[in-house]
């Protein structure tokens, strides 16, 4: 066996600067845009924008950029969507929020890193952490500035803030005030300097991206459940075949008579209390009351949502 075919042990990653001024920025959705503004209007130099390519949104649509994108555009910075770009230039920090993508061991080894994560880790490491945390339950979660390693949000951490998660909250109104809150922490913790960061501990729980199936209303859950579903955004349901959004709803304590998935007014039975409908959206049509959807759709006694009949 040849010595290149050997592990051989690997240098450990660089560690941030006591100060920083230059920044290559790596994000990807609306929620890190705020950031990206923030560090900008502080003083901060991004000296380059890495984002994913661009996307269709709809089968015809062209290619539209990424939110942020858009943003760096706007500011004249350079954008890319090759990470390998940011071992080509010059800077004193990558800073990575929800970019979306792993980063690979030449990017890492090429620039200090810090991540701006929307959890109290080590709870919801992954994609998905504000989501997961609703449709848990969890009435409290936080921001961390970690650092970032090869794994998957397993860096020690340099600072946190921990906030409580409103009641009825959905997962829109929680990122925007993850986002404020994180962005003001990840400013302040860049001027102030990173020090040194404290590792993570406790069990590790993972906030895998939530598939279709996990937002499908199963009428015989709670109602309390089936709410945080909502809040979190795309639930479903089916009737008559088919699939009907639900947008909006609110818990009732006093479930209604019938079986899980009757109709009452606005309201539907669950396995435990009642969920009250506000808006939904029927398949491949914009959003609407949901009296007036009752209006059109004209249910008959003794139809259920979530089955196949007609």
């Amino acid at each position: 066996m040849s010595t290149d075919q050997i592990d051989q042990p690997r240098a450990a990653l660089p560690a941030p600067p006591s100060e920083v001024r230059r920044i290559v920025y790596f994000g990807t959705p609306e929620m890190a845009v705020p950031p990206l503004v923030a560090l900008c209007d502080a003083g901060f130099d991004v000296v380059l924008v890495v984002t994913r390519e661009d996307k269709r949104r709809g089968r015809r649509a062209e290619p539209s950029p990424t939110p942020v994108k858009i943003e760096a555009l706007r500011r004249s910075i350079p954008v890319t969507d090759d990470p390998l770009d940011a071992t080509t230039i010059e800077a004193d920090l990558g800073v990575v929020v929800a970019y979306g993508k792993l980063l690979r061991r030449p990017v890492l080894e090429s620039l200090p890193m810090v991540n701006l994560h929307f959890s109290l880790l080590p709870r919801w490491r992954g994609a998905a952490p504000v989501e997961r945390a609703i449709l848990a339950g969890d009435e409290r979660t936080g921001v961390c500035v970690m650092a970032v390693e090869e794994g998957l949000d397993t860096g020690a951490v340099y600072a946190r803030r921990e906030l409580t998660i409103r009641r009825g909250s959905t997962a829109h109104d929680l990122a925007e005030q993850l986002t404020d809150v994180g962005s003001r922490l990840l400013v302040d913790t860049l001027r102030t300097g990173l020090g040194e960061p404290v590792p993570q501990t406790g069990e590790p729980v993972y906030a895998a991206k939530l598939g279709t199936a996990e937002l499908h209303l199963d009428w015989t859950r709670p109602a309390v459940e089936l709410d945080r579903v909502v809040r979190v955004g795309g639930a479903w349901t089916q009737f008559r075949g088919r699939r009907l959004k639900v947008n909006a709803a609110k818990v009732v304590a006093e479930p209604p008579e019938g079986p899980p998935g009757a109709l009452h007014g606005d309201t539907v039975t669950c396995g435990d209390g009642g969920l009250r409908l506000l808006t939904v959206q029927p398949e491949g049509k914009t959003e609407l009351a949901f009296a007036a959807w009752v209006n059109g759709a004209r249910p008959k006694p003794g139809e259920l949502l979530g089955t196949e009949g007609q």
